[in-house]
Formats: C-alpha cells, sequence, structure tokens
C-alpha cells in the first residue's frame, strides 16, 4: 500500500530524512561532473535515488560521471532514515545552494508522484520541480575482471606531478591526456605537450596478472578526481578499466571518465640519456630565484629566465627592455661537467619544481639546445623534461 502525504493526499513517491553535512559532501562531489551547457537537458540536474541501503546522488556530463553513496549507517552513527524508496532528479544549481543554506543539521526530503519535492529543514520548507528520473541516462557498466588498486595518496601525488603538462591546446586532442601504462605491478603515467614532460611510476595491486594495458585519461577528468578525494591516504581506491572508461571506486565514491582516442606519442625518444652538465640544488632556494627572476621575465612574450654555470656557481637572470634586470647566484650543493648557459620558461621550470617534494633537486643538461631532466633527489619514480628557449 503506497504511503499517502496526508496534506495533499497525493502518493509519495519517495521520503527520507538525513544530515545536512552528509548530503552536503554529497552534493559538491557530484557537482563537479555537473555542466550547465550540456545539450542534454536531464543532465543539469542531480539524480537522488533512496535505496534500501543509503542514498546515492549522481551527477554526469559528456566526460565525467560521479556517484556518491551515503550509507544509513556508518561508525555506530545514523546518517538516514528513509521512509520510502524512490528517485527524482533535481536541478543541481538551485538544490546544491540550497542544501549549503539549510538551517538545521537534519533535512526532510518527500517527492510526490508528480515529482514535487520538497524538502524542509527546521522552520525551512522548499518546494521544487523535479524532473523525470527515467530519462537520466544509466552509468557505463565495467565488467571488472581488469582491477588495479593504489594507495589515495598516491594516486593524488601522481595526478598533481603529471596533469600540469598536458598539452591545452586541442590541435592534438590525445595530448590533452596522461597515458596510463600498467605492467608488472607498476603504474606509469606520463603527460607532454610537447615543449615540457612529466613522467611518474609508483606500484600497484593487480587483482590478476593482467596483460600490458595503456589508456589515455583527459586531464580535466584527474583534476576533478584529484578534487574529490579526501585525506584518508591508506584507503584504496580501484580502478577499472575498459575500451573506453575507467571507473575509479572508493568505498562510498564511483567516479567514471572517458577515455581519449587516438595514439600518443612515444615520449622515451624524447628523453636524453647522457648529460653534459649535472647540477645539484635545494628544490626551494632554486623555485624561488627562479619565481623572483620571473618578475621580470613575465613582462617579456616568452617568460625566458637564463641560467648559467661558472665554477660550483648557479647564475639566475633575466631582464626586460622596458624596467631593468635581475641576477641571482646560487652556490650549488654538486656540479660536474661543462659550463652551461642556457635559458627557459620560468613557468615551465616553476611548475615542475613546486610538484617536488623532496627538499634537494638534481637537473641533467645536455647543452644549450637540448631538453634537460630535472630528478627529485631520493625518487627515481619522478623525471621531469623541459625543451630550453633559444636566446644565446
Amino acid at each position: 500500500m503506497q504511503e499517502m502525504d496526508t496534506n495533499q493526499n497525493i502518493p509519495l513517491a519517495m521520503k527520507f530524512n538525513l544530515e545536512k553535512d552528509k548530503l552536503a559532501d554529497a552534493v559538491n562531489r557530484v557537482m563537479k561532473a555537473v555542466s550547465s551547457r550540456t545539450t542534454i537537458p536531464i543532465l543539469t540536474g542531480i539524480k537522488v535515488t533512496a535505496g534500501l541501503d543509503g542514498i546515492t546522488l549522481t551527477g554526469s556530463n559528456s566526460d565525467i560521471s560521479i556517484k556518491s553513496f551515503i550509507p544509513l549507517e556508518e561508525n555506530g552513527n545514523e546518517n538516514a532514515r528513509i521512509e520510502a524508496a524512490g528517485n527524482i532528479v533535481l536541478p543541481s544549481r538551485l538544490f546544491s545552494e540550497l542544501v549549503r543554506k539549510l538551517p538545521d543539521n537534519r533535512v526532510d526530503i518527500e517527492v510526490d508522484s508528480r515529482l514535487i519535492a520538497r524538502i524542509t529543514s527546521g522552520s525551512t520548507e522548499f518546494t521544487i520541480n523535479g524532473l523525470d528520473p527515467e530519462e537520466y541516462p544509466n552509468l557505463p557498466v565495467i565488467d571488472e575482471k581488469d582491477l588495479v588498486s593504489i594507495r589515495k595518496d598516491l594516486l593524488k601525488d601522481l595526478i598533481k606531478q603529471t596533469v600540469y603538462a598536458v598539452s591545452v591546446s586541442e590541435t592534438r586532442p590525445v595530448l590533452t591526456g596522461v597515458k596510463w601504462t600498467i605492467q608488472n605491478g607498476r603504474l606509469d603515467c606520463v603527460a607532454t605537450d610537447s615543449h615540457r614532460l612529466s613522467q611518474r611510476s609508483v606500484p600497484v595491486e593487480s587483482g590478476s596478472d593482467a596483460d600490458l594495458q595503456t589508456v589515455v585519461i583527459p586531464g580535466s577528468s584527474l583534476n576533478e578526481l584529484s578534487k574529490i578525494l579526501d585525506d584518508d591516504n591508506e584507503e584504496l581506491i580501484d580502478m577499472i578499466f575498459s575500451q573506453n572508461q575507467v571507473l575509479f571506486r572508493t568505498r562510498y565514491v564511483q567516479f567514471f571518465s572517458r577515455l581519449l582516442d587516438g595514439n600518443y606519442p612515444d615520449t622515451s625518444r624524447l628523453i636524453p640519456t647522457d648529460s653534459k652538465t649535472t647540477i645539484t640544488l635545494p628544490t626551494k632556494a632554486l623555485y624561488h630565484a627562479i619565481e623572483r627572476a620571473s618578475l621580470l621575465a613575465k613582462e617579456e612574450r616568452n617568460n625566458v629566465v637564463k641560467l648559467r654555470t661558472e665554477g660550483s656557481k648557479v647564475e639566475i637572470s633575466s631582464q626586460s627592455p622596458e624596467l631593468g634586470r635581475v641576477f641571482e647566484t646560487l652556490m650549488a650543493d654538486e656540479l660536474e661537467g661543462e659550463e652551461l648557459r642556457i635559458s627557459f620558461s620560468a613557468k615551465f621550470m616553476m611548475d615542475a619544481l613546486s610538484k617536488i617534494d623532496a627538499q634537494n633537486v638534481r637537473v641533467y643538461f645536455t647543452g644549450p639546445m637540448r631538453p634537460f631532466i630535472i630528478r627529485p633527489i631520493g625518487d627515481d619514480g619522478i623525471l621531469m623534461l623541459i625543451l630550453p628557449i633559444r636566446t644565446f
């Protein structure tokens, strides 16, 4: 027998009560997948589903889909109570604003058969016209045979240390993504925009002896994934790959992303195997010297900073015809090989150095017009490469 809404004698399609903070967290997560510019009107909304075991919120666009689950109970505390199971799609912008500003820490949501939602918190009551959940597209079903797991802190690190180097130009769409290769219990990630490159290798746990697997994940998807990962660093994240989708799954969140088509270039040929000059410097000191030099450099077209070695000294400089010039000398911890003069983008160098947690870095140069490599000391899994700029 259907439960009746005593106020209006209209059958209820869904009714539940839950904690405001849990609802707000779930809404914030799924909002990262909702686009106001979609050509499919139903995707401007958030799908809310009340089931027997909890409440699921879903947001989706053409690139990513996010599901966030709120269990009825967690660690002995009651999160939600469901009186009538069901689902509805609510306008995302209004719903997210409303949830954030509700006055009480408990929220009642009930939906009648006309898809009108009544949201009550304390003495505040909203009614919102919902959309038909049957029109909301189904999320992909991914076969779990190729499941790989990674610690959450490692995943966040490798996203941070690679995604900055993806291309922002759509002329070669495959370069707007990060290439992931899983083989022999390791995940190798590479990103390049043709002017710089970053690669990171980390161990992963594979549920099977899966064959070599290579996919290209959009950099924009990885950025959004990183934003919704909380700081429970010990938690393992499952990664499940299909032909055109990847699913990242935590205990209460599912994050789907489409994969990019196209052949990713063989970047191994870009990486020099020898060096003529090697410099070891404190990471922060080098970063801040380049940051200061960039104050003048960014007034020029290429944001160029120059580096020159002499003895055990490293000179960082830049100049602007209109504004002036800056010189700064750093004492290298180690400096081996030929004397060097080279120019490069201050932004590219700062982007790379800011992603390194190690106290010291070693920079390998093979000449003034050849790519140079940056490696943090103590972590062989990270390599960053930058192409110089011709100024001398």
